[in-house]
Parts: C-alpha cells; structure tokens; sequence
C-alpha cells in the first residue's frame, strides 16, 4: 500500500498543508503576542508538524481503508474517488 504513487502523493499533500498550517498558527500568534517565537523556531515547529504527519501516514498505511490515513482511501488522481453529482434541486 505504501509503494503506491497515489499513498505518496497523499501523504506529501497532507505534510505540505500541515506544515503552511503551523506555519501560519506560529506566526498568527506571534502577531498577536501570544506566543514570542522567532522564524527559525517557527519554521522548525512546522517542518516538525510536517515530518510527524508523514509517521503518522505510514503508522496508520495498514489500518483501515487503503489510504494514507485511517479514514481516507488515497485516489489515483485529484478527481477521481469524488462524487461529482450534482444534488437535486427543488423544482420552482
């Protein structure tokens, strides 16, 4: 499972947001003076954040659905895997 492009593409996904996730939450509350963390300790809390997202995709890469985590199931491409119908609508 964890030989596949589409486990590898996920899970890089999911380090990349989790790192821009941190990253910005660090800063934001530097902003906002409720945490005094300069940039190197900023970076670093999110390229942490990024590395443990990745152990966390491989720990759980046997559990549950085929995926790079518990409840998702990694797609072969960005579109494929989603529903793509549109809801009813009620008629006027």
């Amino acid at each position: 499972m964890i030989t596949t492009k589409a486990f590898w593409l996920a899970t890089s996904e999911r380090a990349v947001r989790t790192f821009a996730q941190t990253l910005l939450a660090a800063l934001g509350l530097d902003t906002a003076d409720l945490l005094t963390l300069p940039w190197a300790h900023s970076l670093t809390l999110a390229a942490i954040a990024a590395v443990l997202s990745v152990v966390t995709s491989l720990a759980t890469a046997s559990t549950g659905k085929p995926g790079p985590g518990i409840t998702e199931t990694a797609a072969a491409s960005g579109a494929e895997g989603l529903d793509q119908r549109t809801p009813d609508l009620p008629q006027p």
